[in-house]
C-alpha cells in the first residue's frame, strides 16, 4: 500500500481518550502506555501491574510536576480467549505490543461502538480527531496497520500475532479491501505515540455515546 492511499480512503482518524486528558495530551503528546509510564516515572509493582497484566480497571498516575494521567483499562481483552487466538506470540508479547502503541479508529462508526460499549457509555470522553494525511506524512515510518480490533477478544476473536500489525508498505490493502470493503483496515497504530499532537490534529471534542458532542476543547485555526 502507498502511504498517500490511506488518506484517500480514511481522511480522518479518531482516538478516544480519558475524560479531561486533552490538556496533558496537548502538552506531552498522545503517548503509548509504556511511554506514559516512563514519562511519569512509574516503577515497582505498579509498573508491573500496568505493563505485564491485563488491566481490569483504569489506573491513575500521579506526578509532582506533571499532575494526573489515567491508563485506561483493558476490559474487552480476556486472557483465556486471547491465549487461544494468538498464533506465534505469548500473552506477554501481545500486551507489550498493545502497550507500545497508540491506536486510532479509521471511521466514526468504530469510534461510536467504543463510546457505546457497556463499560464506557455512561461517561464522557475526550475524542481527538487527526488528519490522516498529515500524520502519515510526518510519522509514516512509525505507523502500523491492523485488520482487527487488537484490544478485544469478545465475540469470536480473530487470530492475531506477529503479522497482525504491518507497515504501510507491507499492508495488503487491495486484497483485504476486496474481501472486507471499508473494514480492510480497522486500526491505525503509531509506535511510541504521537508527539506534538497539534501539528496533526484538527479537533478535540468532549463526547458521549450517541454522537453527542458536549464541548469543543480545541480546533485547528
Amino acid at each position: 500500500m502507498k502511504p498517500e492511499e490511506i488518506a484517500v480512503h480514511y481522511p480522518r482518524l479518531f482516538h478516544m481518550a480519558n475524560l479531561s486528558s486533552w490538556p496533558s495530551v496537548r502538552r506531552d503528546g498522545l503517548l503509548s502506555t509504556r511511554s506514559l509510564v516512563d514519562l511519569y516515572e512509574v516503577d515497582g509493582a505498579l509498573r508491573e501491574e500496568i505493563l505485564s497484566t491485563r488491566r481490569r480497571h483504569s489506573i491513575p498516575l500521579e506526578h509532582g510536576e506533571l499532575g494526573t494521567a489515567v491508563v485506561r483499562d483493558q476490559l474487552p481483552l480476556r486472557e483465556k480467549a486471547l491465549e487461544k487466538c494468538l498464533t506465534d506470540m505469548t500473552l506477554g508479547d501481545w500486551l507489550e505490543t498493545l502497550n507500545s502503541r497508540v491506536f486510532f479508529w479509521l471511521d466514526e462508526p468504530h469510534l461510536e461502538n467504543l463510546l457505546g460499549a457497556r463499560a464506557y457509555k455512561e461517561d464522557a470522553h475526550d475524542v481527538i480527531i487527526v488528519d490522516t494525511a498529515t500524520l502519515v506524512d510526518r510519522d509514516g515510518p512509525k505507523v502500523r496497520l491492523s485488520p482487527i480490533n487488537s484490544g478485544s477478544t469478545l465475540y469470536n476473536p480473530r487470530p492475531r500475532g506477529s503479522q497482525t500489525f504491518l507497515s504501510i508498505e507491507d499492508y495488503p490493502f487491495a486484497e483485504r479491501r476486496r474481501a472486507r470493503g471499508k473494514n480492510a483496515i480497522v486500526e491505525l497504530a503509531v509506535e511510541g505515540g504521537v508527539e506534538r499532537i497539534e501539528e496533526v490534529a484538527v479537533r478535540a471534542e468532549r463526547r458521549r455515546c450517541g454522537g453527542v458532542i458536549e464541548e469543543v476543547l480545541w480546533e485547528r485555526p
